[in-house]
């Protein structure tokens, strides 16, 4: 669970860039709030929080996120956004462009 991580701590290895990013799914306080210092930050991915009920529902679950990852990976939206005003941001767009610089 998200508690057993310092997210000070992990932000500040983040920013510092004492490795490369990280992927999150959940937080040591739920809902993350929207001026946590890890949403503003380049090397932070987020994805939510599912415990799937049945092995179609994991793999079906795993698909798409999987997908949605890899196609922010290359500064594409992904599908099924549950919060599309998030795709509105400055520090989203932000992060989509500098993908897509990657991928060129």
């Amino acid at each position: 669970r998200g508690e057993i991580v310092d997210q000070v701590a992990l932000a500040r290895a983040l920013r510092e860039r004492w490795f490369a990013g990280a992927g999150l799914d959940v937080f040591e306080h739920e809902p993350l709030p929207l001026d946590d210092p890890l949403l503003g930050l380049d090397n932070v991915i987020v994805t939510p929080h599912w415990l799937p009920a049945t092995r179609d529902a994991a793999r079906l679950i795993t698909t798409t996120v999987s997908k949605g990852m890899l196609r922010a990976s290359r500064g594409l939206v992904p599908e099924n956004v549950v919060n599309p005003a998030v795709l509105d941001r400055p520090g989203f767009q932000a992060k989509l462009a500098r993908y897509r610089e990657n991928e060129a």
